[in-house]
């Protein structure tokens, strides 16, 4: 079957789904992007998802050109077009194509909206129950990574690195501290069973997954500090793992070749991560 993607109001074969050499997206990185995971064929934490995008949108002055309700009956039609059970959804809204390049917002243009589907069996991906390798790298990165922005050679960067030296992932370190994965958030488990993950400010994404984990978490009475942590505190904790909307909790078993506690994912990322996907299963729409 020949998947469907949706460009500015159509749907449309995904060989066929086209944008503007113009676009402010392909020329200047002027976008913002989401995605959300398809769970037995329903959107995972979306209202999340969505309402990150509508303050990423918002930080550039970046208006939707659809109501938060529309993209989300697109989302959901994307998803019973191509038949996915398992997946994910991408999302793209850009400034759109003025007529030539110019660095100031263009007048009267409407921006381009794109989204398409992938196939991914998040919950029985082989690394959860191996776990992963990290590498670490310095975050490059410009000083507003709260925006969700389609500006991401960076990121391509340190996961290019990370997939050359074997790894599933790559840390992103600054002054001596972990930030935060190339495409997710970072945890610790402490020797005194604190979960630690860094605090929201630019710095850093605002994690969904992140976000409903530790919600899960304190829920169950378990301790979170929110702070910066070292990859030395790391390598000295009982656990590390991650989290994203394409990886649920994922277990890291080894950072830069050194092995985390006995190099197996661990009970708590074990753990976190059955309550998580009950979680997605429970709330999915």
């Amino acid at each position: 079957m020949d998947q469907i993607a949706y460009v500015n109001g159509s749907f449309v074969p995904l060989a066929d789904a086209k944008v503007s050499v113009l676009d402010r997206g392909f020329l200047f990185a002027d976008g913002i992007y989401e995605v959300s995971a398809v769970l037995e064929g329903k959107l995972v934490d979306n209202a999340s998802h969505l309402a990150r995008l509508e303050r990423s949108v918002g930080e550039i002055a970046l208006a939707l050109p659809e109501s938060l309700d529309r993209i989300r009956e697109i989302q959901k039609e994307l998803i019973a077009r191509n038949r996915v059970e398992n997946g994910l959804v991408y999302l793209q809204v850009t400034r759109g194509a003025a007529a030539g390049r110019d660095f100031a917002f263009p007048k009267d243009v409407k921006p381009t909206l794109i989204l398409f589907t992938s196939i991914k069996d998040i919950v029985n991906a082989p690394t959860a129950k191996s776990g992963i390798a990290v590498i670490t790298v310095p975050d490059i990165r410009w000083a507003r990574r709260d925006i969700k922005s389609v500006a991401l050679l960076a990121q391509v960067l340190a996961k290019q690195a990370a997939a050359e030296a074997g790894a599933g992932e790559a840390w992103m370190i600054e002054d001596g501290k972990v930030t935060e994965g190339g495409s997710s958030s970072a945890f610790i488990l402490t020797k005194d069973d604190v979960l630690v993950t860094r605090q929201n400010s630019s710095a850093i994404l605002p994690g969904c997954t992140r976000k409903a984990v530790v919600a899960l978490a304190e829920e169950r009475q378990l301790r979170v500090e929110e702070r910066a942590f070292s990859v030395e505190e790391a390598l000295a904790a009982k656990e590390a793992f991650i989290t994203s909307a394409s990886s649920f909790v994922q277990a890291v078993v080894t950072i830069d070749g050194k092995t985390v506690a006995d190099g197996r994912p661990g009970p708590m990322a074990n753990r976190l991560r059955e309550i998580y996907i009950d979680f997605a299963r429970k709330t999915s729409e």
